[in-house]
């Protein structure tokens, strides 16, 4: 199909360009232009990867940081056997959970129990309440385990193939999608209770 053709082009110039981000960040000369280019290139789609986790702005801002961190300091032992934009979903992704694991260990409750918190902050955050079914959405997800939640967000939000998401998490393709077919069911029928 044309869609799947374009698909195919799109990821072929991404990965070019991320190729040549890669050489230009291994050059001394041009490590912190291509570093800087590497974080305009991701930086939005981290970012709200991280907010649909961790929910609260200041939070999601510091994880994306530490993320960015993490990468500058481990870009030279990237091996480019995977795409560059998996590996950066891989850090924020476990830089997010260590985040919610640490506030667990604050809360003293189990992390899916985090949900609970994090679906207070849902309230109060103006950028993902302003729709009543967005809301209810977010309100869903909340309720998922954590697992079922990221990939959820992954597939539903960040339109990623399963094969990307299986790199990210280290999950079967096969649980992969059994795992976003339970999130679907559990979403319908907190939403038809709600209406």
């Amino acid at each position: 199909s044309f869609k799947g053709y374009r698909e195919e082009v799109n990821s072929q110039m991404a990965n070019a360009n991320d190729k040549k981000l890669i050489e230009e960040f291994r050059d001394p000369t041009s490590r912190n232009f291509a570093f800087s280019k590497l974080v305009n290139t991701y930086q939005e789609r981290l970012y709200w990867h991280i907010r649909r986790i961790i929910i609260d702005h200041d939070d999601a801002d510091d994880v994306l940081q530490n993320t960015f961190i993490k990468a500058f300091k481990n870009l030279d032992k990237f091996r480019e056997d995977s795409q560059l934009y998996t590996w950066l979903y891989r850090i924020a992704t476990n830089e997010a959970l260590t985040f919610l694991k640490k506030q667990k260990r604050n809360l003293f409750v189990s992390l899916d129990d985090v949900g609970h918190s994090l679906a207070s902050k849902l309230e109060s955050s103006s950028e993902l309440n302003g729709d009543a079914i967005q809301y209810k959405l977010q309100q869903a997800i909340l309720t998922l385990p954590t697992k079922q939640r990221l990939v959820f967000n992954m597939k539903y939000f960040d339109e990623m193939k399963y094969e990307d998401i299986a790199e990210v998490t280290g999950t079967s393709v096969g649980a992969l999608k059994a795992s976003y077919h339970h999130a679907v069911k559990k979403i319908e029928a907190f939403v038809k209770q709600q209406f």
